[in-house]
């Protein structure tokens, strides 16, 4: 492609992200999920690909599926994942307006991952053709990553399980656009504790203060982390009592924790599980949930990423690894299936769920010709 494709090329894409950016659809907002989906949708329709829509429910939006499957074909074939949620609520625009500033594109949600689904979708509209891919081409799009794809998971493992490989279009890592071969699991653990009301003025002695409890509940789990192992808790919040002259009967926190193999999960849990109460007389109930397992980096995982960084060379640049991260993403459930999964494949930028997002303009042909050669040639 020569360089007044590329910039027609790039031209294209910027203004469709604008377009998507522009539209804001934060996870807890079905309404302007709807209205996003139907972009997507209306964008879709003015092309060859197929589109089926998967209804979650009134308290979110549609999976959006789209394929260039010929009719009755149902081989396995590569499944693309993404999300039209972000984490930025309805009038983010308007502090952070969708602007560009010398290579950067900023917005709300442009980075994570808006961007990275139009690369995807862009490169996919052109091999809408079935025989212009060597597999089916699945694009799955969800409306609820950003909060534990609760709604979408069940769809997404049935979509991988019927997949080869798993490409997934989060963002790029912002260290030299890295893509992602591990992920550390996540869950959140809940801790409630029941104590005993009173005044605290007449009748202190009589109460048992469930706040307190927690408190000692809070240093505890905080003491489970160990970097040497990959292992992170973090209290997040503390909720409980009614005023200052009442002795508080109940409490409750709620921790995040990052894992990065089933062997950790399953120590953290023991550990967990293991707490016991400070107060006698205050009983406490403890939850262990463990949302997404981590993503291991497998064999399979790096024959994929080989194959990838010949793609990305043909494309015209390297596609380095990053080393494992915290954050989790819809790629730990297809990873835990055993379907090798590669992830941050999206566009290239920095300052994913800041005011600061944003995404390089520059590397935008290049990024979407690299999707384009992933999904024509793998086999």
């Amino acid at each position: 492609m020569n360089s007044d494709a590329m910039q027609e090329l790039t031209d294209s894409l910027r203004q469709q992200i604008i377009r998507w950016v522009e539209l804001e659809s934060p996870s807890h907002e079905p309404t302007a999920l709807q209205q996003m989906a139907a972009l997507i949708e209306t964008e879709v329709q003015s092309g060859a690909l197929q589109l089926e829509k998967i209804d979650l429910g009134t308290k979110t939006g549609p999976i959006l599926h789209i394929h260039n499957r010929a009719s009755g074909d149902k081989r396995p074939g590569i499944l693309v994942l993404g999300h039209y949620d972000t984490v930025h609520p309805i009038g983010t625009l308007t502090q952070n307006p969708c602007r560009q500033e010398g290579d950067k594109l900023y917005g709300p949600g442009i980075y994570d991952m808006k961007a990275g689904v139009v690369l995807a979708l862009s490169a996919l509209k052109e091999l809408a053709d079935p025989s212009s891919t060597r597999l089916p081409v699945d694009l799955v799009l969800v409306p609820d990553e950003e909060t534990g794809s609760h709604e979408s998971r069940s769809h997404i493992e049935q979509f991988a399980k019927q997949s080869v490989y798993t490409l997934v279009c989060e963002p790029a890592r912002a260290e030299e656009g890295r893509c992602v071969t591990a992920r550390k699991g996540t869950g959140h653990i809940v801790i409630t504790a029941h104590g005993r009301p009173a005044h605290a003025g007449i009748q202190h002695e009589k109460g048992r203060n469930a706040i307190e409890e927690i408190a000692h509940q809070v240093l505890a789990l905080e003491k489970l982390t160990d970097y040497e192992r990959g292992i992170t808790v973090s209290v997040g919040t503390i909720k409980g009592g009614t005023t200052s002259n009442v002795v508080p009967a109940w409490c409750q926190l709620v921790a995040d924790f990052r894992i990065p193999d089933a062997a950790m999960a399953e120590r953290l849990r023991e550990q967990v599980q293991g707490l016991q109460q400070v107060n006698p007389d205050i009983p406490i109930e403890v939850n262990f949930s463990l949302n997404r397992p981590a993503m291991d980096r497998t064999e399979k995982t790096a024959t994929l990423l080989a194959r990838c960084q010949e793609f990305a060379q043909q494309a015209g640049f390297d596609l380095k690894e990053a080393p494992m991260t915290g954050g989790a993403s819809d790629a730990n459930f297809t990873a835990a299936l055993g379907i090798p999964t590669l992830d941050g494949l999206g566009a290239d930028g920095n300052g994913a769920h800041t005011q600061h997002e944003h995404i390089l303009v520059s590397t935008l042909a290049e990024r979407r010709q690299f999707w384009l050669y992933m999904l024509a040639q793998l086999d």
